[in-house]
């Protein structure tokens, strides 16, 4: 078990780490925390680019702190526009509740649900869906303001193209899941990939004015295809851990063509933040 003093040197060893907040180191010395990677259910299944984060939570817990992974029941109604370029589709009130249910069962495989530390599974749509228009613009829009969501890359990066009122609300339902887990789980960490910065300092901002406390950020690097282009859960690129010989520990042919098509480089990255060989035993 890894020491929570050399977490971030372990996760930070491992390329693991892109961006985190200047109290999280402390934070993770001091005391143990309750952190949270969210996955949002636009799929049946997670893809090889959700594994970063997954194993960023089996990190954390192997470290003596507690993973909780939200399954994004309400967000996924929607879909986070950060790192797209163009409108999302939305997926059907009846796909996103069977992709959830799947999605859930593939986490159980990664994370220990025992224990004193044992990690939880949570869904969005618990209090998203019950959340009335007017009610959720007093008590979370009136905390931002346009210009602070304009000036975030999600925003930024569509402003030219476009983007919907509901994507450019996106932002708002995150901060309020960090709020939500942070007064039912107490939650003061969450993590994700580095294009979610501004969606998860949303979050703290919120927090911060609701009630005066003080959460931290830990971003991870993307895993890109061979043209640079981030994975997602469409498309030629699809690599899905449901498949079962995945899930027995053999890396299926599917993940293995796209360990191969990276550069040689880029493929020791890649392993290293996708296994959980110990630092002192792993020779890549």
């Amino acid at each position: 078990m890894h020491s929570k003093n050399s977490l971030l040197d372990e996760l930070s060893w491992r390329g693991m780490v892109y961006q985190h907040t200047d109290g999280l180191p402390d934070a993770l010395a001091t005391d143990s925390v309750s952190a949270y990677a969210g996955f949002d259910p636009t799929a049946a299944s997670l893809h090889v680019g959700h594994l970063v984060p997954v194993m960023g939570l089996a990190h954390l817990q192997r470290a003596g702190h507690r993973p909780i992974a939200l399954v994004g029941g309400g967000t996924g109604m929607i879909g986070d526009p950060s790192g797209k370029t163009a409108e999302r589709q939305l997926v059907s009130e009846e796909e996103i509740e069977s992709n959830s249910r799947s999605i859930e069962k593939q986490l159980e495989r990664f994370l220990d649900f025992s224990g004193p530390k044992a990690a939880r599974m949570r869904d969005n749509a618990a209090w998203l869906r019950p959340l009335k228009a007017v009610e959720f613009m007093r008590d979370v829009g009136k905390h931002f303001t346009v210009n602070y969501m304009l000036a975030k890359d999600s925003v930024q990066s569509r402003i030219e193209g476009g983007i919907s009122f509901t994507e450019f609300s996106y932002m708002l339902l995150q901060a309020y899941d960090f709020l939500e887990l942070h007064r039912r789980e107490g939650v003061t960490l969450q993590i994700g990939g580095s294009d979610q910065w501004g969606n998860i300092t949303a979050g703290m901002e919120l927090i911060r004015r609701v009630e005066g406390k003080t959460v931290h950020a830990l971003t991870l690097p993307l895993v890109t295809t061979a043209s640079g282009s981030k994975f997602g859960p469409r498309g030629s690129d699809r690599a899905y851990k449901s498949n079962s010989r995945w899930v027995i520990g053999t890396i299926s042919m599917n993940v293995l063509k796209i360990f191969l098509d990276c550069h040689e480089v880029a493929a020791q990255g890649t392993l290293l933040s996708h296994t959980c060989a110990l630092s002192e035993s792993t020779n890549v």
